[in-house]
């Protein structure tokens, strides 16, 4: 896992990921346990992806804006996206599994 830079918010984190070429948008698939990419419908299990980078922000006032933001890349056909999780109190169980899981990848 690499460390660019401290991010202050989820989005200057997203915006920064999105000008190094983590451009698709993944979501938690949680019946097939992969991820899925909106714009391509391409899913990706836990071995065909790797966690470059993983963010972690907690919400000072308000624990609903606590959320981590993980920079994916495939091993299949180069493409790098994100994935952005809720943590904490209002965080989905389902997606905390999933999420655990990916973490078992990191490099």
């Amino acid at each position: 896992m690499q460390d660019h830079t401290s991010y202050e918010t989820a989005s200057e984190a997203i915006n920064d990921l999105v000008k190094r070429g983590y451009t698709l948008d993944f979501n938690l698939h949680e019946e097939e346990d992969c991820l899925i990419c909106k714009e391509t419908t391409a899913q990706l299990s836990p071995g065909e992806f790797e966690i470059d980078e993983i963010y972690r922000f907690e919400g000072n006032t308000d624990p609903g804006d606590e959320m981590i933001v993980f920079a994916i890349s495939s091993r299949l056909d180069d493409a790098k996206g994100i994935l952005v999780n809720a943590y904490g109190m209002y965080s989905d169980s389902n997606a905390s599994i999933i999420v655990e899981k990916l973490k078992q990848h990191l490099s």
